[in-house]
């Protein structure tokens, strides 16, 4: 059986703004195993990313307070100090963020920063940490990376770029890799090429993986679980292949219905979610997908449904998803292909 390195409880992230505090993250819970990639899904403003800022506590808490537990091998991180969790960054768990060129300095040579990562965190001569810096270059597909390790930034393409990033965050080797949007604004085959790169290094340092994307093409490719979110909370949660043929919730639904098929009438327009996510400031009062869901009845408007086990390892967050898997629409996505 696989370690279990990540284990959210019933999380809970609550930003002070002007208007008042307003929770981002309500009450999520996942775990991730070494070895496996979980998915976390949803539409733009469903806190993927304050999930994944959260588990690193990224987020400035002066502004930012926590409930729940974020256990790391069994460890709660709410409970370190900030320099405990400084060691715990980019050493036992990393972090790819969405877009490189913000993320990486514009004034410091790509290897200047991997080798401050690697001296941060290991035991070693800077000369040591220089040819560890090649060596992860090497590793991500980066020609001549003896000549890259020198250049910055604003002289690498995109795809490049990214690769940059994943070698800083896998250059100590950690338990566990945070993917953020990993291939936003990279072309198809650069999409690819870094999917597969970092499914290679996930099995061969059998790290856990979460990734973290609204692309379910890169789910069915990758993801081996799937957690999709909705203003904030789960709403459902399956391995990919019962995810993809059996959707329970209506708004897995409708995101599977989305994604263009290569068979079928040409001229048919894809299926659109009516409505829009609404904003932390304006959440229903029952289930928070009720105003754009076909299926809402009076409870739905009145009453939070919870995270129920339909069946094992099938959750959904549903008061009629009985009743819709009974209408028949099933197999969504052929993931074997």
């Amino acid at each position: 059986m696989q370690e279990k390195l990540l284990e959210l409880k019933n999380l809970k992230t609550h930003f002070q703004t002007e208007r008042g505090v307003v929770t981002a993250v309500n009450g999520v819970s996942f775990t991730v195993h070494s070895g496996e990639t979980v998915g976390v899904v949803g539409e733009s403003g469903c806190g993927k990313s304050v999930t994944a800022e959260s588990i690193l506590r990224l987020l400035d808490e002066k502004s930012t307070r926590y409930e729940g537990e974020i256990l790391y091998k069994g460890k709660n991180l709410l409970d370190f100090s900030i320099s405990k969790m400084q060691e715990i960054r980019g050493n036992d768990i990393s972090m790819i963020f969405q877009d490189p060129m913000s993320s990486l300095n514009p004034v410091y040579s790509v290897g200047n920063q991997i080798v401050e990562s690697i001296l941060l965190h290991q035991k070693c001569s800077k000369k040591e940490a220089y040819s560890r810096a090649i060596e992860m270059l090497r590793l991500t597909g980066i020609p001549s990376p003896e000549k890259r390790v020198h250049e910055y930034p604003h002289e690498l393409s995109g795809g490049m770029r990214q690769r940059v990033m994943i070698a800083m965050a896998l250059s100590c080797q950690p338990r566990l890799l945070i993917a953020d949007e990993p291939t936003t604004a990279l072309d198809v085959t650069t999409q690819a090429q870094i999917l597969d790169l970092i499914n290679e290094l996930k099995l061969s340092y059998n790290m856990g993986t979460v990734m973290i994307t609204h692309d379910l093409g890169v789910v069915a490719e990758v993801c081996t679980r799937v957690v999709v979110m909705y203003l904030g909370q789960v709403i459902e949660e399956a391995n990919v292949e019962m995810l993809f043929k059996s959707p329970c919730h209506p708004y897995t639904r409708g995101l599977l219905k989305s994604i263009p098929k290569l068979t079928g009438d040409r001229l048919e327009k894809l299926h659109v979610i009516e409505g829009k996510v609404p904003t932390l400031h304006q959440v229903p009062k029952g289930c928070r997908f009720a105003p754009r869901c076909e299926f809402a009845s009076q409870k739905c408007i009145e009453q939070m449904p919870e995270l129920i086990e339909e069946e094992s390892g099938h959750k959904v967050r549903c008061w009629h998803f009985k009743e819709i898997i009974g209408t028949g629409e099933g197999h969504y996505v052929n993931t074997s292909s």
